[in-house]
Formats: structure tokens, C-alpha cells, sequence
């Protein structure tokens, strides 16, 4: 892997904006969503998709089983479908009406035996990824809730919200272990009576000594995209904020998501009006040590780690993949 050899490998189009994106455990499919409220199931050598109709509105949150033989898509209208997404026409497994409005974020348990989901309805809920049947739930925020990460010890999981408020939960408990403060990443702005940013993203380093938390900063004009990319780094130990990430030059941006690389290097999504990013950073710098320009604005991204690939969807209907090393000489 060389994140300075960074180049487009693959593009392929759809015929709507994109949304989301996560790829396959074995990092030969993908899914992506899109403003029909479809999903597409893309097989990346090809670009081959099948169109998947289930929700009722756009979908946001995607989730892959540890086998990758099923995918779970949360949408807007608060509905969770189980898809069995490795068949040659994928079907729904089954449909649960599971929150109030908008599913922001899912992700899955280091054993791969729970899903969890959150939203707008600020309740977290545990699911039984096999059954669908509710294991838990509870509320523990006071604004929306935009992302939500399991621990890999299975026993805790974080929350991040609208407002910058950023919680380690005991699961067994339901209390509160710990809280991050990540109110950087939120802006209230009074003229235009708007709560703005939010943790948009996170990840922890591979052995989870830090915690990383993507949004947005400097936000002077929320309505009018004016705003930069910002990452927080806690020391999960003590909670302590080590570093606040910023990408100069970037007016218009937003990291949606992060993710960490095995030399724990992060690498994040950037969008917005300034166009598309994939900004790297280290523990060691204050700015990002790299960033690759996307050909437009980005909207989501995964990481596939033993292709050493990011997927990036796009507003102009997209799906790219960058290979994170040096262009092949034959």
C-alpha cells in the first residue's frame, strides 16, 4: 500500500445520484444506494448491477453480514430490509418497520451475531443479525443520531450525534462508560436558526488506543456550504482530544466517513462544494499528509483492505474505485 500512489481504477454510472456504498467481505461486489430509493449491486470488475426495490425512501445505512451472504439496508421511512444479497437476484429476507424516521447508521458486532442501528429517533436498538428479533434498546441522545461504531472487545459500542456529543456505551448495562467531547464538529447557527454538522463519522485505530470522529468546522454559513473538513482524535483511554485534523483549502467539505488502514494511517471522504476528496491523516500531523481529488463530490466510502481498495459514491451517479498503489507497468 502507498497512499501517494493513489489512482482511479474503476468507474461505473448509474442513472440517480448516489448515496452509499459497502463492499463485499470478499471484495468482488459492492452495494451502493441511490435517490430512487434503489440499491444496486455492482459487480466491480464488470460494472454488471441488479437494481434492488425495497424501501420507500432514500437509504443512508449499509451493512454487510460477516459471510456476505446477506446485506441489511436501513432507509428513511425508518425500515430495515434483509437482503439475501449473494444470490444471482437478490430478494428480501425480511422487512422490519424499526425506527421513526430516518436510519442514519448500522454496524455489526466483531462476532458478526448483532446489528445495531440509529437515527433520528435518538433510541439505539439491538438487532439479532440471524433472527431480526429485538435484543435491546434504549435512548441516549438528545439530537439526531448520525453514526454509531461496535468496540472490538463486543461489550461497548459508540454513538456520535448532531450536536457533537460522542458516547461509549456498556452494552450489557446500557450506561454510559464514557463521553467524548466532539462539539468542534457542531455548529449552531442563530440567523439562519440551524443545528449544523455532527459526528458524520468514525473509526478506531487498529488497536484501538484512538478514536477518530469526522464531520465538519467554520461553519459561517451552514445553508450556503460554507464549511471545512475537520477529524478529532481522542485517546480512548482517558478520553482526552490529542489532535484536531484540518485540511486547508477545502471551504466546502464534509468528511462522511472514516476509515483506519492497517499502518493506522485514516483515510476519510470528503464532500461538498470544493468538490471530492479522499484526505488522509497520521497521529503524527496536525493536516492531512495526503488527499487525492475525486473527479466530483463525494457522498460516502468504504475500504477494502485486502484489495487495498476505497469505494467512493458520487452526486454525479458514480461509483469509483481508488487503488491505493502504484498503477500496474503491463
Amino acid at each position: 500500500m502507498d497512499i501517494k500512489q493513489s489512482h482511479l481504477a474503476l468507474d461505473w454510472a448509474y442513472d440517480r445520484p448516489l448515496l452509499a456504498v459497502r463492499v463485499a467481505p470478499d471484495g468482488l461486489q459492492a452495494v451502493t444506494s441511490a435517490e430512487d430509493s434503489t440499491l444496486q449491486r455492482w459487480v466491480l470488475a464488470t460494472g454488471e448491477k441488479v437494481v434492488l426495490k425495497g424501501h420507500e425512501s432514500w437509504v443512508h445505512a449499509l451493512r454487510y453480514s460477516a459471510d456476505g451472504q446477506q446485506l441489511v439496508s436501513g432507509g428513511c421511512e425508518g425500515r430495515l430490509i434483509w437482503w439475501s444479497i449473494a444470490e444471482a437476484e437478490p430478494k428480501p429476507v425480511r422487512t422490519i418497520e424499526a425506527h421513526a424516521g430516518w436510519i442514519r447508521a448500522l454496524d455489526l458486532s466483531p462476532d458478526g451475531t448483532r446489528l445495531v442501528s440509529v437515527g433520528n429517533d435518538l433510541v439505539i436498538r439491538l438487532w439479532d443479525m440471524a433472527s431480526g428479533e429485538k435484543v435491546a434498546e434504549w435512548v441516549g441522545h438528545e439530537k439526531h443520531i448520525y453514526s454509531v461504531l461496535f468496540h472490538p472487545d463486543g461489550q461497548h459500542l459508540l454513538t456520535g450525534d448532531l450536536g457533537g456529543k460522542l458516547q461509549m456505551w456498556n452494552i450489557a448495562t446500557q450506561q454510559i462508560a464514557k463521553s467524548f467531547d466532539a462539539k468542534p464538529l457542531h455548529t449552531y447557527e442563530g440567523g439562519q436558526r440551524v443545528d449544523f454538522g455532527g459526528v458524520r463519522g468514525m473509526a478506531l485505530t487498529t488497536d484501538g488506543a484512538q478514536l477518530l470522529a469526522g464531520g465538519l468546522h467554520k461553519g459561517t454559513n451552514p445553508l450556503g456550504a460554507v464549511h471545512e473538513p475537520l477529524l478529532l482524535r481522542f485517546a480512548t483511554s482517558d478520553c482526552t482530544l490529542l489532535k484536531s485534523h484540518v485540511s486547508d483549502g477545502i471551504p466546502g467539505g464534509v468528511i462522511w466517513r472514516v476509515c483506519t488502514l492497517p499502518d493506522n494511517t485514516s483515510v476519510a471522504a470528503c464532500g461538498g462544494s470544493s468538490g471530492g476528496f479522499l484526505l488522509f491523516f497520521n497521529a503524527e500531523s496536525e493536516k492531512d499528509i495526503h488527499r487525492f481529488q475525486l473527479p466530483a463530490l463525494a457522498r460516502d466510502m468504504d475500504w477494502h483492505a485486502a484489495t487495498e481498495r476505497v469505494l467512493t459514491v458520487h452526486h454525479d451517479h458514480h461509483l469509483r474505485v481508488t487503488n491505493l498503489f502504484a498503477k500496474s507497468s503491463t
